[in-house]
C-alpha cells in the first residue's frame, strides 16, 4: 500500500484463487487488529533496530487510523485489543482491496513463487511460469501452518527450504539470511530483498 502511494508499481502474487485467506479467517473471530499496551513493542522481543522502529512508525494508534481510513469503525475490548466494529474481516478487506485497485497495485491469484532465477523472482502459474525482476521482493509466506489457507511447507520452493525452514520466520537481504534477529549466510538474491 504504502510503495503504491508513491507511485511504485506494485504486483502482489497469491498461490491461492482469492487473496487474504488468513486475513479472513482471522475475522472469523472478531479480527483482533491490533493491542493498545504500553509495552506494545516489548511483545516482539528482542527485534533488530530496524524491525523495532518499523513497529514504532506503525503502531496501534496507526493501524486503527488505517482501518477508521478505510472506511472500519473500531473499539478497544476490555483486554485492549482492537477489533472493527463490524467484528468481521470482509468489510475491510474488500475496502482495502479497493484501495489497491484504484492505486494501480496488480493482484496475480494462483500464481505460486517457485524460486529465483537470474535474480528473477519465477512464479507457477495456470497460464505457465512467469517472471518479476524488481528491485524489492517481499515474501508473505505465513509459515507452515494454516495449510488449506495456502501456507504449508508446499508453499517455500524446496531448494530453499534448507536455508530458511518454513516453520520459522527469517528473510533474505543480498546474501544473508535473518532468522530470529540474527543474520547467517546463504544463498540469497543477489539484487531482491525478500522478508
Amino acid at each position: 500500500e504504502v510503495l503504491s502511494e508513491a507511485g511504485v508499481s506494485v504486483v502482489v502474487a497469491d498461490q491461492m484463487p482469492t487473496p487474504a485467506r488468513k486475513f479472513l479467517m482471522a475475522g472469523k473471530s472478531g479480527l483482533n487488529l491490533t493491542k493498545v499496551d504500553d509495552g506494545f513493542e516489548g511483545a516482539y522481543g528482542e527485534v533488530s533496530s530496524a524491525f523495532a522502529r518499523a513497529v514504532a512508525a506503525f503502531g496501534p494508534q496507526e493501524v486503527m487510523r488505517w482501518a477508521e481510513g478505510l472506511g472500519q469503525e473500531v473499539f478497544v475490548g476490555s483486554t485492549g485489543r482492537v477489533f472493527p466494529v463490524a467484528m468481521k474481516a470482509s468489510p475491510l478487506l474488500r475496502a482495502w482491496l479497493g484501495r489497491l485497485d484504484g492505486r494501480g497495485v496488480a493482484l496475480r491469484t494462483r500464481w505460486r513463487w517457485a524460486g529465483w532465477r537470474d535474480g528473477r523472482a519465477v512464479f507457477d502459474t495456470p497460464e505457465g511460469p512467469r517472471e518479476i525482476d524488481a528491485e524489492i521482493t517481499v515474501l508473505a509466506m505465513g509459515g507452515a501452518s494454516w495449510r488449506r489457507l495456502g501456507s504449508g511447507p508446499s508453499s517455500f520452493p524446496t531448494r530453499w527450504r534448507r536455508s530458511c525452514p518454513p516453520t520459522s520466520g527469517c528473510g533474505w537481504t543480498g546474501r544473508r539470511t535473518w532468522r530470529g534477529g540474527t543474520a547467517s549466510r546463504s544463498r540469497g538474491s543477489r539484487s531482491t530483498r525478500a522478508t
